[in-house]
This record gives structure tokens, sequence and C-alpha cells, in this order.
């Protein structure tokens, strides 16, 4: 027990929490250049990319993971500023799908912790709550398109079916894969703790 209290203090410990977080940003970045599906305005279904940032959410609490996705939110603005410019999208289009597709999407990534200390499996808790970064990061997209795309469809019922057809076509097979990994990744941790209790 004291061993585990010990191993607990010196992973808070500032430098350990900076030095992970960094790296996991870092992992999260090139996990997103391998893109499976990528969408011609925006989007694609990648290889597990978010799950590092809502690791570090779930490690470190909400308000670290909400600092650490906004930092993730802008490398992946500016590694994703090719499908921004040079198209000839309005300055009001361009600065609102920053707001929306980058800072608040990414940043939505930070709650992956919040069933942390409510559910005590693991696996579930972490399954759980990276489903809601899930879904608060398509909630972004989807607002995003249909108030700054939606004129690709004509009118305002057309804008709404667009912005979910477009955005569930990759945010549902990256948050498939997403969810899995996270509930994989989880597990051993959960089967140590049962472990534990049952001792």
């Amino acid at each position: 027990m004291e061993i585990e209290k010990r191993e607990k203090k010196k992973f808070e410990n500032p430098v350990v929490k900076l030095t992970f977080s960094a790296l996991m940003i870092a992992l999260g970045t090139v996990l997103s250049m391998f893109r499976i599906i990528r969408m011609p305005i925006g989007g694609s279904v990648t290889i597990l990319s978010m799950l590092p940032v809502i690791l570090v959410a779930y490690i470190y609490g909400t308000k670290w993971g909400l600092f650490t996705g906004s930092v993730y939110g802008i490398l992946q603005l500016v590694t994703g500023l090719d499908s921004l410019m040079g198209h000839g999208y309005s300055l009001l289009i361009i600065a609102g799908s920053i707001i929306f597709d980058y800072i608040l999407a990414y940043t939505s990534l930070g709650f992956g912790g919040i069933f942390k200390n409510i559910i005590k499996n693991h696996a579930a808790a972490f399954a759980l709550g990276t489903t809601v970064c899930c879904i608060l990061r398509f909630l972004c997209h989807f607002v995003s398109g249909f108030v700054l795309w939606g004129d690709l469809s004509g009118d305002a019922k057309g804008s709404i079916l667009y912005s979910l057809t477009y955005n569930l076509t990759y945010m549902g097979p990256e948050s498939l894969v997403t969810i899995l990994g996270a509930a994989i990744l989880a597990s051993p941790f959960s089967i140590k703790k049962a472990d534990k209790e049952s001792k």
C-alpha cells in the first residue's frame, strides 16, 4: 500500500505530469497524421489519435485535461491549416471553424475522466468518459457544419441533414474505434483493481 502511494505521488510530480502530457499530445498528433479516411473539407478517421489526450484527462482530472485538449487543438489547427486556407473561404468561416472545429472540439477531450471517481471499474469509466468526449466533439463539428458550412446544401433543413451526414461519416467510425481502444487499454487496470479488492 505504501509503495502504491509513493508511485502515485511520483506520477503526480509536476515535472512528470508535464512530461507525460507533452508526450501524449505528441503521440496524438503523430497518430492524427495516419488517416484511414480523409474528408474533403476537414475531418478524418485516424488510428486512436484522440485517446492519448483523453488518457491524460482520465489520469490528471478535468481541469488539466481541458488544458491539454486545448493545446492539442492548437496543434491540430496548425497541422490542418491546409483544409482552411487557399480555398476562398471568408474570414468569418475561417474564424468560426477555428473556434468550433479545433479549439472547442479538441478541448472537449478534457472530459475523459469525469466518471473516474463515480464508476469503480476503470474500463467502464474510461470508455464512458471517452464516449462523452466523442459526443461533445461531434456536437462541435455538427454545429460548425450547419452554421458555417450549411450554405453548401442550399436551405436550413438541408444544412442540418448535410452537417449530420457529413460529420457522422468520419466521427462515427472514429468514435467507435476510440471507445473500443479505451475499454481495451483500461481493462488490465480494472482486473488488477478487482484482484486487490478481493484479497
